[in-house]
């Protein structure tokens, strides 16, 4: 019996486990980018280097009742990659919320061709819009390990 998980599999997993770095407390969301099933970098939500955390000093809620203190899994990702001098093109993104429109908007312009989901985030916008962008996207459901 083989019981080997798939890559995209493997990746969603560790997406879950780095949202547990998030330091935002309305919400936990991890992020993996991946080329050919290799890992080359990771993200989750929180505040930007050296600033405060929503866990050390709350949320700020903006207009549309999202926090706005925190940086969003997907950007973190992709700008860790941008100072590293890593290119993101034709690359996966694994991400534990579907993007929000403006992190689509990173996802396209950095040149990632696949995203890859656990939950659907609450405003279908970024959805649309990588559709408009011709990048693939699919929910795929991923147990607790």
């Amino acid at each position: 019996m083989n019981n080997r998980i798939n890559r995209d599999y493997l990746c969603l997993q560790i997406a879950k486990l780095i949202a547990l770095r998030g330091t935002c407390k309305r919400a936990q969301v991890g992020t993996v980018i991946a080329i050919n099933g290799r890992i080359i970098s990771t993200g989750y939500n929180g505040a930007p280097s050296g600033l405060p955390h929503c866990i050390d000093w709350g949320c700020i809620i903006g207009v549309d009742g999202g926090c706005i203190r925190t940086s969003h899994a997907e950007a973190g990702a992709i700008a860790f990659a941008a100072r590293r001098g890593l290119s993101l093109e034709g690359a996966t993104l694994y991400c534990t919320l579907s993007p929000c429109l403006n992190c689509a908007k990173l996802i396209i312009n950095s040149g990632i061709k696949e995203v890859i989901y656990c939950e659907k985030y609450k405003n279908h916008e970024g959805l649309d819009l990588l559709d408009g962008a011709g990048i693939v996207h699919h929910h795929m459901e991923v147990q607790d390990a």
